[in-house]
C-alpha cells in the first residue's frame, strides 16, 4: 500500500506544490466540519466499504496528471480508494492514519515581537491549535502545549534553552493538554488557575502575579468567562497570550464548562463575566500582539494581529454589554468532539489511556463563539 506521511503532505502543501490533488472520501457532513485545506470531497465512503468497484464511477474523472492523495478518518477506507485508483492507472497513495495523522502535524516559527527574548508560535494545522514558547536568557516557558511533547523538546534543543515553567491558559475543551506531563518530565512547575485545576496538581496562578522567565516578567491576568480559570499572559506589554478568551475575529464560547458539568454557573453569567474580562485586555497597548490558542481553519504560523487590528476586525468587541451577553448565550455553535471527556481530563477528573488520546480529540476545535 502506497502511503504519504502527514508531515510530508503538510510540507508539500505548505510549499505550494501544484502536482498534488487531495481527495477526501468521507461523508460530506464530516468533510464540511473538518478537512485539509484545498482538498476535494468525493463522498464514496459507503461504496468503498461495501463494494469498492462501485466507487469507480465517482473516482474516474479525477485529474490523471496529478498525484492523488486519498484521505479518510483513519486511513483505512482511503487506502481502498488508493487501490481502486491505482487499478485505473492513477498515481495514488493514501494519507497515513488519515485525519488522525493530519491532526498530529505541528509547525513552528518565531514571532516578530519587541521583546528581550524570542517568542515561538507552534501551530497544529489539523486542529487549528496554537501554542507558544518564550525564550529569554537561556530559560524557556511553554504555553498551552499539546500532548505531542517531542515537538516542544525539538524547540528547546534548537534554542538551547532550559525549561523553567509550563502554563495552560485554561482547561481546554478541544484537545488534551500535555502541559502537566511536560512539566513533570523536566521537574518544573505546571501552572494553572485554581478554578480550572479541580483535581490536578498544579502551581496556582492568580491575578496580578508575575513569573520571571530569563530577563522578563510575565504578568498574569485572570480573564474568566470561557472557563472560570481562564487567564491571559502579558509579556512586557508587547504580546498578549489570550488562550480562548480573545481570538482575532471572535471570542471564547461560554457554555462548555457548564454543559460538561464542571462549572456551577450559567451561560448568561459566563457571558457577562467574559465581557468584563475582555475590557481588561482592551486596556493594553494598541501595538501589543494578540496570540490566541486557536485560529479557524488550518493555521500557518505565525498567526498574529495587533490589539488595534483585533478591535477593528472582531465584531464581538463592538457590541455593548447587553448585546454581547444575548449573542453569546443564544447563538451556540457545534460542540468540539468529546468535549466533556476532554474537559474532564484537563481538570484532572478523568484519565485517558495514551493510545486513546489521538482519537479522543479528533476533529475541529470549535472553541470560538462563532
Amino acid at each position: 500500500m502506497a502511503e504519504i506521511s502527514p508531515d510530508e503532505l503538510g510540507n508539500r502543501l505548505q510549499n505550494g506544490e501544484d502536482d498534488l490533488f487531495v481527495v477526501d472520501i468521507r461523508h460530506e457532513e464530516e468533510y464540511d466540519g473538518w478537512h485539509i485545506p484545498g482538498s476535494v470531497n468525493v463522498d464514496v465512503y459507503d461504496e468503498l466499504t461495501d463494494d469498492p468497484e462501485t466507487a469507480t464511477e465517482s473516482l474516474v474523472d479525477l485529474p490523471k496528471e496529478k498525484e492523488i492523495v486519498t484521505v479518510c478518518g483513519a486511513g483505512v477506507a482511503a487506502a481502498t480508494a488508493a487501490d481502486v485508483l491505482q487499478e485505473l492507472d492513477y498515481d495514488a497513495k493514501t494519507l497515513a492514519d488519515g485525519m488522525n495523522g493530519w491532526s498530529r502535524v505541528h509547525r513552528f516559527t518565531p514571532v516578530q515581537a519587541d521583546l528581550d527574548g524570542t517568542l515561538i508560535q507552534v501551530a497544529r494545522p489539523g486542529k487549528g491549535c496554537l501554542s507558544h514558547v518564550f525564550v529569554s536568557g537561556g530559560e524557556a516557558a511553554i504555553f498551552d502545549p499539546s500532548h505531542y511533547l517531542e515537538e516542544y523538546e525539538i524547540i528547546l534543543d534548537d534554542y538551547d534553552a532550559d525549561l523553567v515553567g509550563v502554563f495552560d491558559t485554561h482547561a481546554h475543551a478541544d484537545h488534551v493538554s500535555g502541559a502537566a506531563e511536560l512539566a513533570d518530565r523536566h521537574g518544573v512547575p505546571y501552572y494553572l488557575h485554581p478554578k480550572d485545576a479541580l483535581a490536578i496538581d498544579a502551581t496556582p496562578l492568580e491575578d496580578g502575579q508575575t513569573v520571571t522567565i530569563g530577563q522578563l516578567d510575565i504578568k498574569v491576568i485572570h480573564t474568566p468567562g470561557h472557563s472560570e480559570g481562564s487567564v491571559s499572559f502579558d509579556i512586557d506589554e508587547a504580546a498578549l497570550i489570550t488562550g480562548d478568551t480573545l481570538f482575532h475575529e471572535s471570542v471564547g464560547r461560554v457554555e462548555l464548562g457548564v454543559e460538561a458539568g464542571i462549572e456551577d454557573s450559567d451561560v448568561e453569567q459566563n457571558a457577562a463575566t467574559l465581557y468584563e474580562s475582555l475590557q481588561r485586555l482592551l486596556d493594553r497597548p494598541d501595538d501589543a500582539l494578540v496570540l490566541p490558542a486557536h485560529d479557524p481553519g488550518s493555521p500557518e504560523p505565525p498567526v498574529t494581529a495587533t490589539l488595534s487590528e483585533v478591535r477593528e476586525q472582531n465584531e464581538d468587541l463592538g457590541r455593548n454589554r447587553e448585546e454581547f451577553i444575548q449573542k453569546l448565550a443564544s447563538d451556540i455553535p457545534d460542540h468540539p468532539p468529546n468535549f466533556e471527556r476532554v474537559k474532564r481530563t484537563n481538570v484532572g477528573q478523568e484519565s485517558v489511556p495514551a493510545d486513546e488520546l489521538a482519537e479522543l480529540e479528533l476533529g475541529p476545535n470549535n472553541c470560538a463563539a462563532e
